[in-house]
């Protein structure tokens, strides 16, 4: 399974959009979209800006599961 997270929803409690997150983590929309998909695992920088933006802990944004 990998790296899964709740970005979407994070958005939406703060009422944001792809964009307007990008803009705020200095990253394109696109990135954004990936991430929430789960096509791209973001860099601990990306993470760090993002858990910050959403007032959470890295565990609450983002969570590991081992494919078995």
């Amino acid at each position: 399974m990998g790296l899964s997270n709740t970005l979407k929803v994070q958005r939406a409690i703060l009422g944001i959009n792809q964009s307007e997150l990008s803009n705020l983590v200095g990253v394109s929309r696109q990135t954004i979209s990936l991430i929430e998909r789960g096509d791209y695992n973001p860099s601990i920088t990306l993470v760090l800006k993002l858990t910050k933006v959403f007032g959470v802990t890295t565990e609450e944004l983002f969570h590991y599961e081992e494919d078995n």
